[in-house]
């Protein structure tokens, strides 16, 4: 049928509604179902995404999905299914309220939407694929639809989004990651029955034989076989179609958001501040690692970070030292970025440090400041009411990771370790409060070369050496190189005591550490290399101070 012939049945069907050769002739047309995704997190829309899913928001008065839902079943299209993930449960109401059917995406949290649509591959017909997040000012949800196409709104100037380019009938003919005046995707898709056959094939062969596909976005998938499928345009006004990227924007367009917002987050900025909700502005991530997820924000001229802690951490943080500690290390001068912590729940607000950089590792001036902080933090003698052993931590984390014991070799590592913490035991350093966190990230310079200490989150009393192994233990020094750490941390030589000490420690943190990644891998969150160079620097430390220990060497 042509375009042409569709449109004028589709208008003789307002006429006629009760027209059955009509109906007929548009029954290969009729949308069949839709598709709602819901399961990512959107970590861009901070803070208001860490409370609650992007889709759930309420903008002018409806809650973007429900909002969405209404408008897809008033355009006669009741079979709907919602693929969920990130607080999976805060959508269950859904299927009573509008009986949708939900399906959970176990996946969300480790690979991209291609996952969400691999779960419904097999609905796919005549569908319409929807963001649960995406705000349409009117209906854009029609029962018939004439030929496949992608929702698109112009980009003045430049932008980053997928760019698409499309022939003189419309179809995509490509895609493009960022461009410059250009029509970019945003919005519902439509699959009609060609598309989702042919899509349907190329997807599950992509996705389960290219493991980089699952790590994409379907749109990367679809770009990869634009030849293949065919897809149109279909232009929109950029007042009609939205999807908010950022709090900012949302209250652009609701100028009533903040007075009706419900958020936590926001209110400990207010009480904190001592300022409206109106006052915190130009909020984006700038964080989002195994234990917290942190955010940038302005107020009043100011410039700030929000520390939200993930989800899970109170099992292994101890939030309340963690208060304790910062609240030492901003007396000792070590940490000023701080300035509130919430002892139970963990969040924290502080100071942002413009032009900040990271420790380096090889810059001799870099290592020597960050060695004053730890010996500044060292002789200062702190005791606390968390006392910290690290050979019990260690133990912790064995008792969480599943697969341990069928790691082979495991249990001659463990009892090797042991037996050199037996050794370090009989020395009696004295313990005092450690950060037990001391590498790189951790170590900010501002534009003056000032440096700072930050996350303490780990912090203990315990022997100061775990504090030099961990910073060792997490740089790519040779041994002597690891040696002359020492000696700059110390300020002079090292006895052979000492020595002895500071290198166990070296091999008692990379143990330590090889376990906190195993956990973190058995957990998805996938560590990278450290997990080798940890395994193998608790051999190569551990067997030099058993040398020492035992003599065997000078």
């Amino acid at each position: 049928m042509t375009e042409e012939k569709f449109y004028n049945l589709l208008e003789r069907r307002k006429n006629f509604p009760g027209d059955e050769s009509i109906r007929e002739q548009l029954r290969p047309y009729k949308v069949d179902n839709a598709i709602i995704m819901a399961a990512g997190m959107s970590s861009r829309f901070v803070p208001l995404s860490l409370e609650k899913p992007k889709g759930l928001l309420e903008v002018r008065g409806e809650v973007l999905i429900e909002r969405q839902i209404r408008q897809l079943q008033a355009a006669g299209i009741d079979d709907i299914t919602v693929v969920v993930g990130y607080k999976k449960e805060m959508f269950f109401y859904l299927e009573e309220q509008f009986h949708v059917k939900i399906v959970v995406n176990p996946d969300y949290y480790r690979y991209n939407n291609t996952s969400t649509l691999m779960l419904v591959l097999p609905l796919l017909k005549n569908t319409y694929i929807c963001s649960s997040d995406n705000y349409f000012v009117d209906n854009v949800f029609e029962e018939y639809v004439y030929q496949s196409y992608y929702a698109a709104v112009f980009a003045e100037g430049e932008t980053n989004e997928y760019c698409l380019r499309h022939d003189d009938a419309g179809r995509i003919i490509g895609v493009d990651i960022g461009g410059r005046d250009a029509w970019y995707m945003l919005g519902h898709v439509y699959f009609d029955r060609n598309f989702s056959d042919k899509f349907r094939q190329i997807f599950q062969h992509d996705y389960t034989q290219i493991p980089d596909v699952r790590n994409q976005l379907w749109e990367d998938v679809y770009a990869a076989h634009v030849a293949e499928l065919p897809l149109y345009i279909r232009k929109y006004a950029a007042d009609q179609v939205k999807e908010f990227d950022s709090l900012d924007e949302l209250r652009s367009f609701d100028e009533s958001y903040l007075d009706n917002l419900n958020s936590a987050i926001m209110d400990n900025i207010v009480s904190v501040l001592q300022c409206s909700k109106g006052d915190i502005k130009e909020i984006y991530p700038i964080k989002s690692g195994m234990t917290n997820i942190s955010f940038y924000f302005s107020c009043l001229g100011r410039k700030y970070v929000y520390r939200h802690p993930g989800e899970g951490t109170e099992k292994y943080i101890n939030r309340a030292n963690e208060a304790f500690a910062m609240q030492k290390a901003s007396e000792l001068g070590m940490d000023n970025t701080f300035i509130y912590m919430d002892a139970e729940e963990g969040w924290k607000i502080s100071h942002y440090i413009e032009d900040v950089r990271l420790l380096d590792y090889h810059n001799s001036d870099d290592v020597k400041k960050a060695m004053q902080l730890v010996r500044r933090l060292h002789e200062a003698k702190i005791k606390s009411e968390c006392a910290g052993d690290i050979w019990l931590a260690a133990n912790a984390f064995i008792e969480k990771i599943p697969h341990v014991n069928r790691i082979k070799g495991f249990q001659k590592l463990h009892d090797f370790i042991q037996r050199i913490y037996d050794y370090v035991k009989l020395d009696n350093a004295e313990k005092v409060l450690c950060h037990y966190d001391c590498y790189d990230p951790n170590f900010l310079l501002d534009r003056q070369g000032k440096m700072y200490l930050i996350d303490w989150e780990y912090a203990c009393v315990d022997d100061p050496a775990i504090d030099l192994g961990t910073f060792i233990c997490c740089a790519d020094y040779s041994y002597n190189e690891a040696l002359e750490i020492i000696e700059v941390y110390l300020e002079r030589k090292p006895e052979a005591e000492e020595l002895r000490h500071f290198v166990a420690y070296i091999a008692i943190a990379s143990y330590y550490w090889y376990l906190w990644a195993l956990y973190q891998e058995a957990n998805d969150n996938h560590v990278g290399d450290y997990l080798y160079i940890w395994y193998k620097y608790s051999w190569e430390y551990g067997k030099r101070a058993m040398e020492m220990y035992e003599g065997t060497i000078d």
